[in-house]
């Protein structure tokens, strides 16, 4: 097999990053998750919530993190600082503390995105001190952890199942959905389609990945990732759903970080499994 895709999304369902090549942490690829959008009580906020957030471009400089937005000036955010006041942050059931980026950062979000119920917004960094576990009934010996992600470091997708659920969809009379729409981090190709649900490791020159749990897809993948519209609100989910193996719609495999930690990953690697 082979990656095809390297993808980080640093502010947390707001645009996302395609690379060459990308260095391995144990949070995951490096600068993934690593912001997050916050209501004024410090809870996650997402596409799920505002899905015009999908019109928000990142981009990283030597620097700095850069929002784009076509109603607003870019918004700078300076990598090198850690001094900025902390708050309590909430994502899923995991409470930790993040930075708060402060007033110019949350000025711009609601220029461009608005409130949230009538909560302002504000823009989070996740602390450098902070570790935030991954869930260890799905771990099978390592400490794995992740910043802002649901739940994992690591999100594997494969070619061939996409093929195989865009073949549904089409002959259902509903279009083809891009890989965008599952926000992967690492995209392979040379495998049978969700034949990644039955890895247990995937290896490259260098490093290991476990694969953990399937993940189970919400409603951010009937949603166009350029604009946050959802032409047709159903889809893929229904379709996903009627294809799975278990209850609920899902589409590609959490990973943990088994070995390889400063290794860099790279497009055109080369990828062997073991079946688990």
């Amino acid at each position: 097999m082979r990656i095809t895709e390297l993808n980080i999304y640093p502010v947390k369902s707001l645009r996302g990053i395609a690379l060459e090549q990308a260095v391995l942490g144990p949070r995951g690829l490096a600068f993934d998750r690593h912001w997050m959008v916050v209501d004024d009580v410090g809870r996650f906020v997402t596409q799920r919530q505002l899905p015009r957030m999908a019109q928000v471009a990142v981009r990283l400089d030597t620097d700095a993190l850069v929002l784009d937005h076509p109603d607003a000036r870019p918004l700078r955010i300076p990598l090198a600082r850690d001094d900025q006041p902390r708050i309590t942050t909430h994502v899923w059931g995991d409470q930790c503390q993040g930075l708060d980026e402060g007033t110019e950062a949350a000025d711009w979000l609601a220029g461009v995105l608005g409130d949230w119920k009538g909560s302002g917004l504000r823009l989070v960094r996740f602390a450098p001190d902070q570790q935030r576990r991954v869930d260890p009934r799905y771990q099978q010996g390592e400490q794995a952890h992740t910043a802002y992600a649901d739940g994992f470091p690591f999100l594997v997708t494969a070619e061939s199942s996409l093929a195989a659920l865009n073949e549904v969809l089409e002959a259902k009379g509903a279009g083809a959905v891009p890989m965008a729409r599952f926000r992967p981090n690492i995209v392979v190709e040379g495998s049978a389609p969700f034949a990644e649900h039955g890895w247990d490791t995937l290896a490259g020159d260098g490093y290991r990945l476990g694969m953990r749990k399937p993940c189970q897809r919400c409603k951010i993948i009937t949603l166009d990732q350029r604009t946050g519209d959802a032409l047709e609100p159903k889809e893929p989910l229904q379709t996903l759903a009627g294809m799975s193996l278990a209850p609920g719609a899902y589409f590609g495999h959490n990973a943990t970080l088994l070995a390889g930690e400063g290794s860099t990953i790279r497009v055109g690697d080369r990828l062997e499994y073991v079946d688990a």
